[in-house]
Order: structure tokens, then sequence, then C-alpha cells
């Protein structure tokens, strides 16, 4: 058939973008008859050109019957893909952890074999910027070329004592020091004050205005506070120890239920024993996290050859991760994903607040009772009506800051909600007497399970086979 006659049968539409074209039979008769190569022709004809479907314009010249009845999509065209999105590289990655101490064979650790910190100097470069690149273009079935998509542009975070070049393209040190990352991914170059041995009295409480490198064990009672990050190359016992960055902690915490360690960002330790965490993204642990109270927004992850969880409260936004969580003596332990551990604290303060203005406005609407009635009697005194006035004010306030709890209350438990990527991996067994929590549900583990990871469905906590 010639492209006249094919016109009287068929006809043709694109979708809106012209990535697709579809034929479709306006009739059919026993003198129909064609194949791939004429109906190719015809699409031509028509300035479908690109993304033919051979295939099935050879099937539809076998077999019309089969497509007289329905738009069979006969050219595909291709959209334009994303390039790839703009980014920040430093020079130093300071998320790596620095190489491991080398162990004795008496079990002992050598601290001189740790790596040493990689200290910037004054103008050196720390970090590049790197434009989005386009993607490929697209093409629609009628030849035309479709624009490439360019990817998202990403910006400096600049932080202290660094400087930018004209073009915005590089970060320079404008200090000798330490790069740290604090809150927001913002880049930084502190100043390191270095302890070469222990932080005890013969060093006192340290609150530095940059990075804090402590070659030696941090004693209970004092105190480490930094705008940077803080490296224990030691253990550190009872004492505090805060950063707006990052903390690592070679030799482990064993904080004997006193003092804390607080990291806007991350912690990382070899273990955690009897002691208060808190870190705004991650802690990462190497061996074990025993009796201890962690929180994390993001992840706790207990790798390592150990990786074991035991006793105490671990809480995490998004995951927990362990090898082993519990022991065979059913020791309480409690894992708790899902939530922010911050919204978890908030909530119950939120409650308490909820409990007190309901029981402060009780009071104020009995008096308010009592002094209605005097006034309907005509009994109202000065004193009496300048104290009704004041209870009147006092229940507006009451009345809008409970408003305003509850609706905070309601967006924190919508978040509990939220809990369907939130997770409890263990690689390697589960005792019974672990107690799990995902937002606002609750799994009492009675019989241990090997290689199991926790998760929400359909309103209620699930065992599904771990898989790492």
């Amino acid at each position: 058939m010639d492209n006249l006659q094919l016109e009287s049968y068929l006809s043709i539409q694109t979708s809106a973008d012209k990535l697709s074209a579809f034929i479709t039979f306006s009739r059919i008769t026993d003198e129909f008859e064609c194949n791939g190569d004429e109906l190719e022709r015809f699409l031509r004809s028509k300035g479908i050109v690109y993304g033919l479907r051979t295939e099935v314009l050879n099937q539809i010249g076998t077999n019309p019957l089969t497509y007289c009845k329905e738009q069979t999509l006969i050219a595909q065209g291709e959209p334009p893909l994303p390039g790839k999105d703009g980014y920040v590289k430093l020079v130093h990655d300071v998320n790596k952890a620095n190489k491991a101490p080398a162990e004795l064979e008496d079990g002992k650790v050598d601290f001189k074999e740790v790596v040493q910190l990689k200290n910037v100097k004054r103008g050196q470069l720390i970090a590049e910027r790197f434009d989005p690149t386009p993607g490929p273009a697209g093409k629609t079935v009628t030849g035309e070329e479709i624009p490439s998509k360019t990817g998202k542009s990403v910006r400096f975070k600049v932080g202290k004592n660094v400087v930018l070049n004209d073009q915005q393209t590089a970060m320079y040190s404008a200090i000798d020091g330490l790069i740290s990352l604090t809150d927001k991914e913002k880049i930084n170059v502190f100043p390191v004050y270095e302890v070469n041995g222990d932080v005890d009295y013969s060093v006192g409480n340290i609150d530095f205005v940059g990075t804090v490198v402590i070659r030696g064990n941090v004693l209970s009672g004092f105190r480490i506070k930094a705008s940077g990050d803080i490296r224990v190359i030691g253990g550190v016992e009872g004492a505090e120890i805060e950063s707006e960055g990052s903390i690592e902690i070679t030799g482990g915490i064993l904080g004997g239920n006193k003092g804390f360690v607080k990291a806007a960002r991350n912690v990382r330790s070899s273990f955690i024993q009897d002691s208060n965490v808190i870190a705004g993204e991650e802690v990462l642990v190497s061996q074990s996290i025993m009796h201890s109270h962690v929180k994390a927004g993001k992840n706790v992850i207990c790798s390592g050859a150990k990786g074991l969880i035991v006793g105490g409260l671990v809480q995490a936004g998004d995951l927990v991760s362990a090898r082993t969580v519990g022991n065979s003596m059913s020791t309480a332990t409690i894992i708790e994903v899902g939530v922010n551990p911050e919204y978890r604290t908030e909530l119950l303060d939120l409650r308490t607040r909820g409990r007190q203005y309901f029981d402060n406005l009780d009071k104020t609407d009995k008096a308010l009772t009592i002094l209605d009635q005097l006034a309907a009697a005509g009994h109202l005194t000065p004193e009496k009506l300048a104290l009704r006035i004041k209870l009147t004010t006092s229940k507006r306030q009451i009345v809008m800051e409970n408003d305003a709890v509850k609706s905070r209350i309601l967006e924190i438990e919508r978040t509990l909600e939220d809990t369907e990527r939130s997770k409890v991996d263990v690689s390697n067994i589960v005792y019974g007497g672990t107690k799990i929590v995902i937002g606002r549900y609750t799994k009492f583990v009675k019989d241990s399970s090997q290689r199991v990871s926790f998760r929400y469905s359909d309103g209620d906590i699930v065992l599904v086979p771990y898989s790492s």
C-alpha cells in the first residue's frame, strides 16, 4: 500500500511532549495489506523520524487485527537527563577515620603510632568548588533536540578563618590550623590547642575557640569545650566534653555514669561504657556500647568484630546497627529509632507543661466562677474586681501557651508516624530482654533471633532477614 491508501486506514497521534507517537486504526477491511517498511515510510512522511519501533511495525503488518482496536506505541523519543550536580571537594577528607593505633603483643596500644593530624598552613588550598555539568540532550520523535538539563549548583558553606577566591571556586586557609566541619557542613580552619599528656589538675579545664588535641587521657571531673573538633588519643573518664564539630576518642569512654560527651556532628570511639553520649549526626563505635545512654540525630553504628550493644538506652533518628544486641542473661536493653532523640526529650517536657497548664487553667476557672457569682450579687470589692481582671488576662495567656504546646506536640507526633526508613539492624544475634521502639510502636523481644532487621510495617514492628 502507498501512503495515500494507508492514510485512509491509519491516524497518528503524538504526546504533548513529543516523546511518544501512537498509531490508531480508523477502520479495518479485508483489503488492508502492508509490511513494516511501508508503515515506516508512511510514518516518516508524517514527520515521525526518530525512535521508531521497527519490530512493532513489522508485527502490525503481519497481524493488523491484533492492533486495530487500540492505540499502539510506534515511536519513543529520548528525554533529556539531568546533569551532574555541582559539589565541593575538600583537599583532606576530614570524615575519614585516622589510622588505628598499633596493638602490641601484650594487648596494649602504642599511641605513638597514631597518624599525625592533617594540619594546614595559612594560604593553603583547602577546598574546591566544581560547577554542575549538563546531562545528555533529549530528542523528540519528530527529530527535534530537547535542551539538556544542568545539575544543581552548590555554594561554599563558609565558616571561620577561611577565604574564597574572586571566582568563588577555591577556598583557602586564613591561618595555620586544622580543617573542621561544624553544624550545617560549614568549613572552618581552627587553631589547634595540644596537650601532650593527660587532662588533670596540672592542665585544668579547657575552653578553646578551635580544635583541641589531647595526647593522653581526660580524667573524671574535668571539662573540655571546643569550637572545632576534639581528638583524644587516649581514654575519657567521667568528664564533660563538648564540641561544635566532631569528637574522636581513640581509647574509649568509661564515664562511671558521670559527665557527658556531646558533639554537634559525630562522635567516634572504640567503646562506650556507663556514659552519656550525644551526637547531632552519628555515633560510630568499633567495639561495644555497654550500660550507656547514647543519642544520635541520624545513626548509631556499632560495628567491628565485637559490635555489642548491651544494657542502657540507644536512640537514633534513622538507624541503629550492631552485631549483637543484649546478652544471654536478658539484660534490659532499649533501642529506639524513628525520630530525632531531642524530639523525644522535648515531647516529654511538652506533655509535663501541658499537664501544668491544665491544672493552672482549672484553678483559674474555679476562682473566676466565685468572682462572677460575687459580681452577680453585687458584692465585688475594688480589690476583687482587680483580681478578676488579672485572672481573666492570666487565663487568656494560659490558653494561648497551651494551644502552642498542643500544636508542637502534634507536630512531633507526626514525625513519630514517619518511620518508613527507620530500622534496627542486627548482623549476629539479638537476645530476649531487648525492647525495640520505632516511632510510636514498641516490640519486646522474648526469644533470641539471628541476623534480623527490625522495621515498621502496617502499624507494627516486623522482623525481616538482615542483609548487609
